[in-house]
Order: structure tokens, then C-alpha cells, then sequence
């Protein structure tokens, strides 16, 4: 396999990359951790104009550019809603499935994450970057993501680009900072994968020490060749958030407008 050759850009924490995963194709990252919602704004808001177009919302495709955004939210619900595994509310409206080893997946506001979690330090810890829902799956640190055609149900289809916003990860690689303290368990991981399940390219997401922390990892390609994402999210919800058990949950997902596989 190649070594990647790395080039950093100034502006946007964005890292062109020339990966030997799958094709040795370019992927430019998009990549940001601070305190708060606002540290990470530009670096989200560039990411969303390397997409380029509108936020399509729920219009039904196949649409030829633009992109799609989830952000758990509800028109600004801020009821604890549980979901099943496949997570499919979003399939018919902007192309997303999520899936997860576990039992389901929690879409809740920080005080509804305690309730559903048992433990009420959740409701400090974790903070929305668009208010007021979280996302995670229940018994699982593992959410895989695929693309399907917008209003179009059950035609697979690739993005050009995926990006995610975190909560709270404090642990670099899973490794804490310093001597290793044996947490890789606890990593926050993303992997982008091809149709033909190749991968594409991964990374470990930045992290911003103290609770409520706020982390944005997005990668964008030149063509549509995104068939899934696999996150994983710090350790298992449930314990308690410690240096070596990295709990994370997730904010908004944000890809690039999903495009019919050509051979479908």
C-alpha cells in the first residue's frame, strides 16, 4: 500500500489527501474541535460550500447537485424519540439509513440521553451544535450510514462527500493525551467506504478537552463515490465519561446530494 501524502491547506482546517485505500483518490478533510459550537462554524460552513448548491431539505430527487442535512431536531423538537435498527426515518426524505449492532438508536436532548442511559452526568456533558437533539445508538459505539436516492426508496446511491459533528471527544485517537492509557476502545473513528465496500479512507476525529466539547469531521471527494460511512463513536453509551472511557454522542450529518449507483 502507498504512504499517503499529506498536504495541509491554510484556510479551514482542510488536509488534501492522496490515499492508497481504494483508488488513490483525493479526498479533501474538513476538520475542526473547540468549546463550543461556534469554535467549529466555519470550518461546518466550508464543508457545506465544498458541496456546493442548496440544502435540498426533503425534496425528492434524483437532484443533480446540492446536498442533504440531518440534524435530529424535529423542526425543533425536544421530545427523547427512540428508533429502531435500520433507522429509516430519514430514507424516503434525504436518501439516509443508519444502522447499528445494537438495539436502536435515541434521538434526545442532553437531559433525555440521561433518562435513556442511566446516567444523569449525560445531561451536563454532551451539548447540541444545533439545538436541542442528540443522536446515538443504543447498546453500540457503531452507527453505519448508506446512501439511497432521495424520495426514491431502495435505489442505492454514492455521495461525494460526509461529514459528522460530535460531542464531547476528548480522547485524540483514542489514546488520551500523554503516555497511552490501553482506551483505543474509546476512539472516535470514521470510515468512508466505496459500493464494492473497499475503503475509501479513515481518520480518527479531533478532540477539544472539557465536557461539551464540540468536533467536526468531513471528508469530500471530487465524484460520488460514498456508499456508506462507518462512525465509530468513543465508547459505548452508559458509563460514565472518564479518561478512559470516552463517551460521544453525534450531531448533525451533512453529505453531499446522493447520486444512483451508475450500475443500479
Amino acid at each position: 500500500m502507498k504512504k499517503a501524502i499529506n498536504k495541509f491547506l491554510v484556510s479551514g482546517f482542510a488536509l488534501l489527501v492522496f490515499s492508497g485505500f481504494s483508488s488513490a483518490a483525493p479526498a479533501t478533510v474538513y476538520q475542526a474541535a473547540g468549546p463550543d459550537a461556534a469554535s467549529i462554524q466555519s470550518t461546518v460552513d466550508q464543508f457545506r460550500a465544498a458541496l456546493g448548491g442548496a440544502n435540498n431539505g426533503n425534496t425528492p430527487g434524483p437532484l443533480a447537485g446540492g446536498r442533504r442535512e440531518i440534524n435530529w431536531d424535529g423542526g425543533g423538537s425536544t421530545a427523547t424519540s427512540l428508533g429502531s435498527t435500520p433507522f429509516d426515518v430519514f430514507l424516503n426524505s434525504r436518501g439516509n439509513r443508519s444502522i447499528t449492532p445494537g438495539t436502536g438508536f435515541v434521538q434526545a436532548p442532553a437531559a433525555g440521553l440521561a433518562d435513556v442511559f442511566g446516567n444523569s452526568s449525560y445531561a451536563t456533558i454532551f451539548k447540541p451544535f444545533s439545538q436541542a437533539r442528540l443522536f446515538s445508538p443504543i447498546g453500540s459505539n457503531i452507527t453505519d450510514t448508506v446512501f439511497f436516492v432521495p424520495g426514491v426508496q431502495n435505489i442505492p446511491a454514492t455521495t461525494r462527500g460526509f461529514g459528522v459533528v460530535f460531542s464531547d471527544v476528548d480522547l485524540p485517537n483514542g489514546s488520551g493525551h500523554g503516555n497511552k492509557r490501553g482506551n483505543r476502545h474509546s476512539r472516535t473513528l470514521i470510515q468512508y467506504y466505496d459500493a464494492a465496500g473497499h475503503l475509501l479512507f479513515r481518520s480518527y476525529a479531533p478532540a477539544s478537552p472539557g465536557d461539551g466539547n464540540q468536533t467536526f469531521f468531513g471528508v469530500v471527494f471530487d465524484d460520488a463515490r460514498i456508499a456508506s460511512v462507518r462512525i465509530t463513536a468513543g465508547a459505548t453509551p452508559g458509563p460514565d465519561d472518564t479518561q478512559r472511557l470516552d463517551v460521544v454522542m453525534m450531531d448533525d450529518f451533512i453529505y453531499g446530494e446522493p447520486q444512483a449507483l451508475q450500475y443500479y
